[in-house]
Order: structure tokens, then sequence, then C-alpha cells
């Protein structure tokens, strides 16, 4: 009787072992499954065999080479035959045609080994080949989806790319055919989320779900882990908050509603309100929400100072003249590299954008100065309408614009921040900014090393609630406040002479 019952227990044993390979096979089906060539892999190991699958021209998509003959794979690949066996030199091959991605395309799975084929053998084999060809579909039906998915990605950047340098009809009819009615406004904002490279796609991804294709969503191409985020009404803006509240460590920066035409400024608002929303407890900030220098100025005198300091463009051609604005706008806001992948061109066409931009007015970017005076202008050109008759002003001079007793006030207070620090972080900043930004010549300057001049500036940051190290607008209204304050001497501009 004992040894009826081991007998028993090893045809279990035996029956379990024989089935165990189904199992294995059903695994690479799941989603955490292998790929092909696991599979390939797989069942070379379980039939101790050589394995090859071969696509239609004979060449290995996964294993090893196995010679064939030739006109028996043509008939397999071209479906005369569904599968073939052969024997000799000591080798007992078994061929199996395998249906592949795409239109009349077919392989053939070979497996070639020393021992004969028996039932479980030929089973797996047969089995292997349906999972292959299971594996196969679902993989180009991936693959699909992700060409579609990079596609749409693709033309999302486009159209923020046209945005960008103002050619408003170009983005609204290649929006058109996907998204009709998405720039149908005259105004949106701008949103710039914030999370972690390897969350960004997941983001995006929530974002363009949560605002229903009501809102341009494109995966910033300067910056790893910042989605853009492109709002025509408060009601997608809504959801869009909704996301980044569920989404840990995410941040948010908004602009203030602008016209298309100027998407770039809003672009740079809602990364000035980013770096502000790394201050604040809820990770959030919209650019309207604090004040700022332009606010201050006579609205009239601006426009005359801004139409007076930029006239040297006003003989290029339309076209171009956005061009060249649109372009500096980035560039004063982002490094060369940055802007050239927002705008999808290469560094060395905004440097020279940028730099017939300089001989046009006459003045010199490498001083902070003249980038935030500059910077000042082209944010204000935006929001210049054609209809200024109405509010004419004499032409004016940035003194002019810098003598408000408003913005006086507010330069003295933002810059009284600093002086409750005994590093004196106020005298470091101001011989930072003399000297370009330049933290190696404001050390000789101050008498320090260059390390010292760079954490006195990055301390200044949180103080000021704006990001110093980076140019762009918080950058800027700090050199402004330098200015209306007198700290530092006005910038020589041609148009403003």
């Amino acid at each position: 009787m004992a040894g009826r019952d081991d007998g028993n227990r090893h045809t279990e044993a035996t029956g379990g072992a024989d089935s165990s390979w189904a199992q294995e096979l059903l695994d690479h089906l799941r989603p955490a499954g292998s790929g092909v060539r696991r599979i390939v892999g797989w069942l070379a190991t379980t039939l101790d065999a050589t394995v090859s699958l071969l696509d239609r021209g004979g060449e290995p998509l996964a294993g090893e080479r196995i010679p064939l003959d030739e006109d028996l794979f043509g008939d397999l690949v071209c479906g005369r035959l569904a599968s073939a066996a052969w024997e000799g030199d000591g080798r007992h091959l078994r061929l199996v045609r395998v249906e592949l991605p795409g239109p009349s395309t077919a392989g053939v799975l070979a497996v070639s080994r020393t021992a004969p084929y028996d039932r479980r053998a030929a089973d797996i084999l047969r089995r292997a080949a349906s999972v292959l060809e299971l594996l196969l579909r679902a993989q180009q039906t991936v693959a699909t989806g992700d060409r579609l998915a990079r596609a749409t990605a693709d033309l999302r950047l486009a159209i923020l790319q046209l945005l960008m340098v103002e050619d408003i009809v170009s983005a609204r009819r290649v929006a058109a055919g996907l998204w009709p009615g998405l720039l149908d406004t005259d105004t949106a904002c701008v949103y710039v989320v914030e999370t972690s490279p390897a969350d960004r796609d997941r983001l995006a991804e929530a974002c363009v779900e949560a605002t229903r294709d009501e809102a341009l969503v494109v995966r910033c191409p300067a910056m790893d882990g910042h989605v853009i985020v492109v709002v025509p009404d408060d009601t997608t803006a809504a959801a869009l908050r909704t996301v980044c509240d569920g989404t840990p460590d995410a941040l948010l920066g908004g602009s203030a509603r602008q016209s298309l035409a100027g998407t770039a400024t809003a672009y740079g608002q809602a990364v000035s309100a980013l770096a502000v929303a790394r201050f604040r407890p809820d990770q959030t900030a919209v650019y309207a929400e604090r004040t700022h220098p332009e606010r201050l100025m006579d609205p009239d005198v601006l426009r005359s100072w801004t139409t007076r300091l930029l006239r040297p463009l006003d003989t290029l051609p339309h076209h171009t003249r956005a061009e060249l604005l649109a372009t500096t706008r980035l560039g004063l806001e982002f490094t060369a590299v940055s802007a050239a992948k927002v705008l999808g061109v290469s560094r060395n066409t905004v440097r020279a954008r940028m730099e017939r931009v300089e001989n046009l007015l006459g003045t010199d970017f490498s001083d902070l100065t003249v980038r935030a005076t500059v910077h000042l202008a082209l944010n204000t050109e935006v929001a210049l309408t054609e209809d200024t008759a109405g509010h004419p002003a004499a032409p004016a001079g940035l003194g002019d614009l810098l003598t408000e007793p408003a913005l006086g006030t507010w330069a003295r207070d933002l810059l009284a921040r600093l002086d409750t620090d005994a590093r004196d972080l106020r005298r470091t900043l101001r011989a930072w900014i003399a000297a370009g930004g330049n933290a190696e010549r404001a050390a000789q300057l101050l008498g320090v090393h260059a390390q010292t001049v760079r954490e006195h500036v990055r301390s200044a940051e949180p103080v000021l609630e704006r990001q110093l190290l980076a140019s762009g607008s918080d950058l800027y209204e700090v050199v402004l406040a330098h200015l209306a304050t007198r700290e530092l001497d006005q910038p020589d501009l041609r148009g403003d002479r």
C-alpha cells in the first residue's frame, strides 16, 4: 500500500510538471510579462532546442538563425502551408507559420532539436506560436497608439510655437483639424505645471483629460519637468487647478490674461509665477496676484516711451518684426538654448535674431539694466492697441517712468526687505546686477569670494519672492526697483535719448 501511495504521488507530481509550461507561457501575456525575445528564449529552454522567429524575408526577429530550405520557407510565408516538419542530419525541425503585424505579412517560427517531437513538445510549440501572434499583434497596437500620441504631442507643440511668434492665423488653422474651436477666443492664460520628469507624462495626460481638449497641453521642450497649458477660459483653469491639487509636490504658475499674440509674454509670466509658487504653502501662484512695476507707471507715458524705444523696428516687414520681438521676449526670459527649444529653432537662430534687435536698438543685452528695460518695453508692446489716439502723451523717456511716486514707494519697500539680513544682501545684489549677473566680477568689486556672491543672491530670492539666478521677469523687476531708487544708473538706449 505504501508503494501505491508513492506511485500516486509520483503521478501527480509528473502531471503538475507537465502542465507547468502552460502557466509559464500564459505569464508572458500578462501586462508585466516579457517580450517576443523572452518567449523565444523560453521556448528554446523548455524544448531544449534552437529557436528562431523569422520575418518574411528570412531575417531573425528573435533567436538564433537556423538554415532553412528556401522553397519550404516560401510556401509557409505565402500561406500554401501552415506548418511543416523535416528530419535529417540528426535534427528534428518543425516550422510554423506566424502572422505578423501588417497587411498580408507572415513569418516563420522555426524550432530545431536533436530529440524527436512527442505530443507534449508539439503542443508547447503550437501554443507558443499562438502566444507569439497575440503578443506581436498587441505590440503593434501599442506601437500604433504610441505613434499617434507622439504625433498629437508634436502637433500641440507646433501650435504653441506658432502662438509664440504671434502667427495666430496659422495656429488656428493647424488646431482646427483636431480641436475645433480651441483657439476661437482672442485671449487666454498660460499655466506652467512643474513636477518631476518621471511624473510629467502622467500629469500631462491628467491635464488633457481634465480639460477635455479645451486647452492646449504641451510637454515643455526646454524643461523636462514642465507642462505648458494654454487655457482659454476660467472653467478650464479651475479643472487644471484640481489636477494639481491632487498631485503631491506639483507647482502651478499662471499668467495674467493676454491676447493670443501675447502668448510668449504670458508664458514668461507663468514661469515667473512658478518661482513664487515655490515659496507658498499651496504651491500655486498667479502673476497678477502681486504688484508689478509696470502697473505703477502712467499707462499713457509707458505707451509713448515703448513706441519711441521700439521705433527702429517699425521699418521691418510685419512678420519679420513680430518674429524678432517674440524671439527676443523669450531670449530675455530664458537661455538661448531653452528659447530655441520652445520656438523649434536652433540656438544660433535665437542669438542671431537677438543680435539684430540689439543692433537696431543700438544697445547691448549683456547689461542687465538694458535687458530689464527692453523687457519692459516688449511686454508693454504686446498690450498696445491700434487705438492709442484717445490717450495722447508727450514723448517720454525712461526717467519719466521711473519718477512715478507709486513706483518709488514699491521699489523702496521691496528692497528694504533685504535690510534685515546682517550679511548686507542688498549691497551684494546691487553689485551683482551692476556686473551683469556675473558672480566673479561682482566678487572682485566687493572683495569677496564668488561663491559668497552666489549664496547672497540665492538667499535674497525667498526674501524678495523672486527668482534671481535665472534670467526672467523676476530678475528684471528687481533691476527696475534699483533703477527707480537710483541705486543703479539708467541704461543708455538709442530710442531713449
